[in-house]
């Protein structure tokens, strides 16, 4: 089976075609700058890249171009649309309606944008991207993974927040955390590496990039996360402050004189390694000018580090015990300093990774942690495209 993974962001669209049956990528790509005179589209196929300038004012525009680039060119990946069999969509925030992924109707897809709200920059892009694949596709089925249907497993006292209950009942204001498709992944690989059983494991996913969010998983089931409400939760991020005491923000509203978008705006955009460093958002950047003597640079790297190894603390005594760790996206799988600096000192917890196995740079696969430790630390590349169109499948094939 044919599955099209679509993966739309406020500013582009990533997409991938898989033969689902053997994992194999036929072409992938994504397109960038969305809505920007600069937009372009990156496509791939048969170790063959190619960059193509064109206007992408919209996802619509964006997804009309991914299709233009599969079935165009002098190396087509298909011959028509008939030969893609399904399409499988990525959707941040499916909010408690969702525990798992579905088959899109036009319910499906109010549900979508009626929490739009809580995901702005990701749930109506998606929405256009369904629509203009719909319109060009209206026969072929169509599937919906949430980010947030992980995490419908946490218990009440790990998703509510101690605030008023009537707000939860009102707003449905609790925990619902983000990358769970991305979690959920590298733990089904990690539990294949080890030649066990996931519902035998306890395991800290995590996701560290741009954008990051840590998982306990007990006996496969998620039981706690760092990002909650929103993405802004938890740790700290590139931009994003993750979590801060609550009274700093009306306390920097009343004394900066900032309205709730530029409080926002402050938080989101403005914070993180960015706010710290006050030169880059970029962990890369950050080490550098850290090693050229910069206090604020070596701060920041600091505190991420600092960030991290209090969730895995946390989570490995809310679980009782933990016996895997895994690290991926880009700072988890490429930052062999960052990696060193989360795990020093964690010898008497039984964690302690290997320096030679963690040097080693690439993307791929592999345990980091030294063989005497009772933990095994793991570096798992992500791939929520395949989660996707591995989900997509499992429903289709049904129909």
């Amino acid at each position: 089976m044919h599955v099209l993974v679509i993966n739309a962001g406020s500013s582009s669209l990533k997409y991938q075609l898989v033969h689902v049956e053997t994992g194999r990528v036929i072409a992938k790509g994504i397109c960038e700058r969305v809505g920007s005179p600069e937009s372009f589209i990156k496509h791939e196929r048969n170790d063959e890249k190619t960059v193509t300038e064109l206007p992408l004012p919209d996802h619509v525009a964006s997804v009309h171009a991914v299709i233009d680039a599969l079935v165009g060119g002098d190396n087509p990946a298909i011959a028509s649309l008939d030969d893609i069999n399904a399409l499988g969509f990525r959707i941040v925030h499916g909010g408690a309606y969702f525990d798992k992924s579905v088959i899109i109707d036009e319910d499906v897809i109010a549900k979508i944008d009626e929490l739009a709200e809580l995901a702005p920059l990701h749930n109506r892009p998606a929405i256009s991207a369904i629509r203009a694949c719909q319109g060009m596709m209206p026969n072929t089925p169509m599937v919906a993974v949430f980010d947030t249907s992980f995490f419908q497993t946490l218990p009440p006292a790990a998703y509510l927040y101690p605030i008023p209950y009537e707000y939860y009942e009102k707003y449905g204001i609790r925990k619902y955390g983000a990358h769970g498709t991305s979690h959920r992944y590298v733990a089904y690989r990690a539990a294949n590496m080890l030649g066990e059983s996931l519902d035998d494991l306890k395991i800290i996913t995590c996701h560290l990039g741009s954008g990051c969010s840590m998982t306990a998983i007990d006996h496969g089931q998620a039981i706690d996360t760092s990002m909650g409400f929103t993405p802004l939760d938890g740790l700290m991020m590139g931009t994003r402050c993750g979590i801060i005491d609550p009274a700093i923000v009306p306390f920097l509203m009343d004394h900066e004189h900032l309205s709730t978008a530029e409080i926002n705006e402050v938080l989101n955009k403005k914070s993180g390694l960015l706010g710290i460093s006050g030169t880059s958002n970029d962990l890369r950047s950050i080490d550098e000018a850290a090693d050229k003597g910069d206090p604020r640079a070596a701060m920041a790297y600091e505190m991420f580090a600092h960030s991290v190894k209090r969730y895995i603390g946390s989570y490995t005594y809310l679980m009782a015990g933990v016996d895997a760790i895994v690290l991926t996206a880009g700072v988890g799988e490429n930052s062999a300093k960052m990696r060193r600096l989360i795990f020093a000192g964690m010898q008497r917890l039984g964690i302690r990774i290997d320096d030679k196995k963690n040097k080693i740079q690439g993307s791929f696969e592999r345990i980091i942690s030294h063989d005497k430790s009772r933990v095994t630390v793991m570096v798992i590349p992500t791939d929520e495209e395949y989660m996707i169109a591995k989900d997509t499948y499992e429903i289709v094939k049904e129909l």
